[in-house]
């Protein structure tokens, strides 16, 4: 996802305003840690106190309803970006700026499915340590917690199995395939509908797993 993201941004005029200086496509990655920073607080200060209110949980939600929400609202970063790539195509079919190396429209357009993807790493990443740690035995909460970053490991190892696999599919008979070399004449939008769409079916497994599930008793938390 990220690397899609820094393709799509080299496509896009990295100037700042009017000046000569170029933005790095890959910094803007930058907007991702922002939004951490900004909702962090916002979680803490507002959300939780509001969900307190219907939950009647100490934490406003628990840690597999932290996890779904962010799920959910990763969703959003997927949809995003497919309509930024899908805007972003026709202004290329309508000026025939099929063979510029950089459209003239500003990367900034970026910013809000990194945005997205901030907030929904407050909600999903911050959960899923603390159900980690909280629901492993006593013993092995050390190492359940580092576990846990194994999960990044294997959805990096996942992610290029599902862009080869789309890569050679749609390259069949001839074709350049959604994500060609020049992305002016691909069709990354629709690697990002699958993404979108494997999203809600991995929300929808999420829910039914979690469903099931039932929360050991705590002996000692992380708040």
């Amino acid at each position: 996802m990220s690397t899609l993201f820094v393709l799509q941004g080299l496509t896009m005029d990295a100037h700042l305003g009017k000046s000569s200086f170029e933005i790095p496509a890959a910094s803007l990655s930058i907007f991702d840690t922002l939004s951490v920073i900004f909702w962090v607080p916002i979680y803490d200060r507002v959300i939780v106190p509001f969900a307190r209110k219907f939950t009647g949980h100490k934490n406003g939600l628990t840690q597999l309803q932290r996890m779904g929400t962010g799920l959910f609202i990763s969703i959003f970063s997927m949809l995003s970006a497919g309509i930024l790539e899908l805007v972003r195509l026709r202004y290329v079919k309508r000026h025939n700026y099929y063979e510029l190396e950089q459209i003239p429209m500003s990367i900034f357009w970026q910013v809000p499915q990194y945005f997205i993807i901030g907030c929904a790493e407050v909600f999903m990443f911050i959960g899923q340590l603390e159900f980690f740690y909280e629901q492993a035995p006593d013993a092995m909460r050390s190492l359940c917690s580092a576990l846990q970053l194994t999960t990044v490991a294997l959805g990096s190892y996942l992610s290029t199995l599902l862009v080869t696999i789309v890569t050679r599919i749609s390259t069949r008979n001839g074709k350049l395939g959604w994500i060609p070399d020049n992305l002016n004449y691909g069709h990354l939008h629709y690697f990002y509908w699958l993404l979108a769409v494997l999203s809600v079916l991995n929300l929808g497994v999420f829910l039914v797993v979690a469903k099931w599930y039932t929360y050991k008793k705590p002996i000692g938390t992380l708040r």
